[in-house]
């Protein structure tokens, strides 16, 4: 059974078990999504992976609550402070708090917008993919196109050999020379990214785009303090319509991803210029 197969059993174990609750803080979605991992012994490296990953995630959305608290407090005094002047008729006040609502209007559309994102790398999230492409209850695509699963090869070399901080710069230069084929990226696990190109059904030319991609970042010489190295990716592609669940696109994306994995690390040995 693939990963992404057992990580679908876990997210259901996890959101049965969630729904059970009063209160659910992220840290307490984590603890209860990697009991589970655990229990299904999920590989130890992807594991290790997804766990940075959902800790990162962790800490983006309380940033995202504690900036949802602020504004929500800024828009109480706003709307106290415009009572008061229209109770008076203080002209001076209420142009202080007209000046105040279209900021917060403007901090509004950015929280909505940092809502989608991943905070790392700027490649939208699992939250965006299923609000823009996802029917919610039945899990099937609101509409077709063509979904490509990219994978880092020998990521784990890059991180025990450099730290994570070169790990993620990879990850960020791996998000913006995605966006090249398409707009809508997504990051979908620790090193996974989705290409999702609308309106078209031609997988073979998603295909030819990534691995004209992949031949071209293999030829980038990328820099680690006095040292250089390269990267490459594993591809899988497959189209998607209203009649396909999300889940199952993955896993025919998955396996096709497994297998090209396996050509390219006979081809590409490492990370090593």
């Amino acid at each position: 059974m693939s990963d992404t197969r057992v990580l679908q059993i876990i997210s259901n174990e996890t959101k049965d078990k969630v729904c059970q609750l009063d209160v659910v803080t992220p840290e307490v979605f984590t603890n209860i999504f990697m009991e589970n991992a655990k229990k299904h012994k999920l590989d130890a490296e992807y594991s290790k992976h997804l766990e940075e990953f959902l800790s990162q995630e962790v800490a983006h959305y309380l940033k995202i609550q504690n900036q949802t608290t602020k504004q929500a407090d800024s828009l109480e005094k706003s709307t106290s402070k415009a009572i008061n002047a229209i109770a008076s008729k203080d002209d001076e006040t209420l142009k202080e708090v007209l000046h105040e609502t279209k900021q917060l209007k403007k901090e509004l559309q950015k929280l909505k917008e940092s809502l989608y994102k991943d905070e790392l790398t700027g490649a939208y999230n699992r939250k965006w993919l299923y609000e823009h492409f996802i029917e919610e209850r039945s899990h099937l695509f609101k509409k077709s196109g063509v979904l490509g699963l990219i994978d880092l090869n020998y990521f784990k070399q890059i991180n025990d050999r450099y730290g994570h901080i070169i790990g993620d710069k990879v990850l960020v230069f791996i998000a913006t020379q995605l966006r090249k084929i398409s707009h809508n990226i997504v990051r979908y696990g620790g090193d996974e990214f989705l290409v999702l190109c609308e309106e078209t059904s031609d997988a073979a030319l998603l295909q030819k785009r990534l691995v004209e991609l992949r031949e071209s970042l293999l030829k980038k010489h990328l820099k680690a303090k006095d040292a250089e190295f390269r990267v490459s990716f594993s591809i899988g592609t497959a189209p998607f319509s209203p009649k396909k669940r999300l889940e199952d696109v993955i896993d025919q994306a998955d396996e096709k991803m497994y297998e090209d994995k396996k050509e390219i690390k006979k081809e590409v040995q490492g990370i090593d210029i």
